[in-house]
């Protein structure tokens, strides 16, 4: 499992690791680490360190020091080195490291600094660290923008310029690199959107500070976490004891939802999937999918879900609408004391109604932005801005756990660490994925697992799924070293697809 931690936590670890060890050590491990990081990424592109060009970006803080002392050892490898001094000040140890190996210092000037960027084969931010908030002040902001055209490879140190360490906020001129080399531990912001984004392939570089750091403020499950959390069947196993999910979803207007959710759910390894709705969508189901067993509801019947039969999780909402005979059985299902997984459409009566959250049963809500938004009656953009915090919030508020969809979907449960999701791609933005993630997300309480696990593990098969099937089974891994953007060669995919990649996924563990 990887672990990531506010800038607070990471200070607070680094000054108890600092008061045990000789001056300078910390930044010698680090910019030992930072150097050895941009060597194979100077020999590709050069054929060698020596002769290669690299420009430092230097603020005022101890990033600034790391990129100066790993500048020093690469110019003393033969590589050119030109350090832009942005800062007030600069680290006066490592500038003097820097000059002693041949390396050369100038204060920024916009024409020039410019022109160095472009002739640059790597240039290495270091203009802000883990401790910066808020928007690039000047110059930073203009030297943030001229990488954005910089046609050498831009490597992070730490974290990205302009993106907030603790919650992957940006609110401004941010520098997008092609690689970020952080030091110690991984920062909240290099797993979370939109900051994420902008990092790149990230490396770590093992400092010393593990004993040092506090319970992780974030955590993202491995194919391994996910292997071992993941219910097996037993040589004795049957439908039953492998889970039975009851999905009510879909309507005349939207029968595809209930397809997709329960594609998810059967392709994920439910025992049995129950599934109750309308007539159309029940039509649809059966047609493509008849391990389900079905049933048609009758509009306007005070117990809709009566003669359903017995399952043991629920998935609500998907396509079901807004109507009165939806809000009847969303109330239903949410009255049970069994899991319940309310997404789409169930969101929008419990946001209509967060009464009906009032229950003794594990509830589990699947919102995306929008949704969230107004179950939180806040705007949207504040949400896409402070993900963590409003995931956060989501949980506590509404006494349930809270996956947060989006390019970076997130897990919230009160008193836990919020769990990001490392499978994905962009191509999963499209309709009706969401639906499929229900499905699979419902089966798996159905197996037994809790809320907090069971989305954890969802989002991951279901990203790695998209993955599968965007870019297939043998290139569905990614990218393998800094400077690697991924695999490439993905092709557009469909919500049925990403259901159906799913045994895959599953193999892939």
């Amino acid at each position: 499992m990887r672990t990531a931690y506010t800038s607070d936590q990471i200070r607070a670890a680094e000054l108890a690791l600092m008061a045990r060890l000789p001056e300078g050590t910390l930044m010698g491990r680090a910019a030992a680490g930072l150097a050895a990081a941009c060597a194979p990424v100077l020999a590709e592109r050069r054929g060698r360190v020596y002769g290669s060009r690299v420009v430092l970006l230097v603020g005022s803080g101890d990033n600034g020091g790391d990129a100066l002392y790993a500048g020093a050892r690469l110019a003393r490898r033969g590589a050119r080195v030109d350090a832009i001094l942005a800062g007030s000040r600069a680290h006066q140890e490592g500038l003097a490291a820097l000059r002693a190996a041949g390396g050369r210092a100038v204060e920024f000037a916009p024409g020039p600094a410019r022109e160095l960027i472009g002739a640059a084969d790597l240039v290495l931010d270091g203009l802000v660290g883990i401790g910066s908030t808020g928007a690039l002040r000047e110059p930073y902001g203009t030297l943030a923008g001229f990488t954005a055209d910089a046609p050498g490879v831009v490597i992070a140190v730490d974290v990205p310029s302009g993106v907030d360490a603790s919650s992957g906020r940006v609110d401004g001129p941010v520098v997008r690199a092609q690689a970020t080399v952080t030091f110690g531990a991984y920062k909240n912001g290099l797993l979370v959107d939109p900051g994420a984004s902008f990092c790149g392939a990230v490396e770590l570089v093992d400092i010393g500070l593990g004993p040092y750091l506090p319970d992780p403020d974030v955590a993202a499950l491995t194919g391994d976490d996910v292997a071992d959390l993941l219910p097996k069947p037993a040589p004795e196993s049957d439908k039953y004891r492998r889970g039975v999910i009851g999905i009510a979803a879909g309507s005349d207007t939207f029968a595809g939802a209930a397809v997709l959710a329960a594609g998810g759910a059967v392709r994920a390894g439910a025992g049995m999937v129950r599934f109750a709705s309308f007539e159309e969508p029940v039509r649809q189901v059966r047609a493509r999918w008849p391990e389900a067993v079905t049933t048609v509801l009758t509009p306007g019947a005070e117990r809709p879900l009566d003669g359903v039969g017995r399952v043991q999780a629920w998935v609500v909402g998907p396509g079901l609408g807004t109507g009165r005979e939806a809000h009847a059985i969303v109330r239903e299902i949410l009255a049970t004391d069994l899991p319940v997984l309310v997404d789409a459409d169930g969101l929008t009566h419990v946001a209509a109604d967060r009464s009906l959250l009032r229950r003794s049963g594990p509830t589990l809500l699947t919102p995306h932005a929008g949704e969230l938004a107004r179950l939180l009656d806040v705007p949207r953009e504040r949400i896409e801005a402070r993900r963590i915090e409003h995931a956060r919030r989501a949980a506590a508020e509404l006494g349930a756990t809270v996956l947060l969809k989006g390019s970076t979907t997130l897990v919230a449960e009160e008193d836990r660490p919020v769990r990001v999701n490392s499978t994905g791609t962009p191509w999963l933005a499209t309709g009706g994925t969401g639906d499929v993630l229900s499905g699979i997300a419902g089966a798996l309480l159905a197996g037994g697992l809790n809320c907090y696990d069971a989305a954890s593990c969802a989002a991951y098969l279901h990203g790695l799924a998209a993955r599968i099937a965007a870019a297939g089974p043998d290139r569905a891994a990614g990218g393998s070293g800094l400077g690697d953007s991924g695999p490439g060669g993905e092709a557009p995919i469909a919500a049925l697809d990403v259901a159906e990649a799913l045994p895959e996924a599953v193999r892939a563990l």
